[in-house]
């Protein structure tokens, strides 16, 4: 249904669902902030996750949790550039992405080998990004998210919360168009300003986008969604996200953006084989 994107000398497939796996080197993200204490410690990690079937690493350098505080583009570049090095010299066919919402980070990472950018801000947080991507031809991650981190669960509000974000993307879509630039995923962004409503409505809804006409990610892992109705925590999360990301890959998800990658390989096996029957 959709082309494959070639991303900085890299082919990017949407004919079965793919992995990307969270590689946080934030001290301060909900679930696994501070996790690592080396660089070494992230390329090992980055092995085990690709070995369990990641085909993207996805590489974030500032914490998008709710009331994160916001880095600096200095900061970001500091926390970045030698893990990101090391992971592009390991591994040179993995496709790597860069969670940022800041142009001069997206050019820096580029410049250093990154295949993708993940921007929570779909564009609206630098108004310079969507130059950023379209210059380099590389494939990004347009999200949706009400506010900024530090206020987006402050009352969010949506007249129809599918219908405005489809809106919003015909926007956004058009405006990357006018520059030259389509090689975009879609993701409704769970958790970035919507009640859990709003998050579990976009979720049955999801199949929708796809009248987009551009795959979609879906990034569920371990979220508050989750543990507010079933009562977990993060840590503890696993198995409701697995549910969700079963639901995400039946109303049309191509990536999944997780912790845990065995289990959403194991989940997209899964899947597949059950279309096939």
């Amino acid at each position: 249904m959709y082309k494959p994107y070639l991303t900085n000398g890299k082919q990017l497939s949407f004919e079965k669902a793919q992995v990307m796996a969270i590689i946080n080197i934030t001290p301060d993200s909900f679930y696994d902030g501070g996790k690592f204490s080396s660089v070494s410690d992230i390329i090992k990690d980055a092995e085990v996750k690709i070995r369990d079937g990641a085909s993207i690493l996805d590489v974030g350098a500032a914490s998008s949790r709710p009331k994160a505080i916001a880095v600096s583009v200095k900061d970001e570049v500091f926390r970045l550039k030698e893990p990101l090095l090391k992971l592009r010299k390991e591994f040179p066919k993995t496709i790597i992405s860069v969670d940022t919402y800041l142009s001069e980070v997206a050019e820096f990472a580029i410049d250093l080998g990154a295949d993708m950018i993940n921007d929570i801000s779909g564009g609206e947080m630098d108004k310079h990004m969507i130059d950023v991507v379209a210059k380099h031809q590389i494939a990004y991650v347009l999200m949706h998210m009400q506010g900024t981190p530090q206020n987006m669960q402050v009352n969010p509000s949506y007249e129809n919360v599918v219908n405005d974000l489809i809106d919003f993307y015909r926007v956004k879509i058009d405006y990357c168009k006018s520059k030259g630039f389509d090689k975009l995923i879609i993701d409704v962004g769970f958790g970035f300003g919507k009640t859990v409503e709003h998050n579990y409505q976009l979720l049955k809804d999801l199949s929708r986008f796809t009248v987009l006409e551009y795959p979609i990610l879906a990034g569920l892992s371990r979220k508050s969604m989750i543990n507010s109705v079933i009562h977990t925590l993060p840590a503890t999360a696993l198995n409701g996200t697995t549910v969700l990301n079963t639901i995400a890959l039946q109303n049309g998800a191509k990536i999944l953006r997780v912790h845990d990658v065995k289990e959403a390989k194991q989940a997209i096996d899964l899947f597949e084989f059950y279309k096939s029957v």
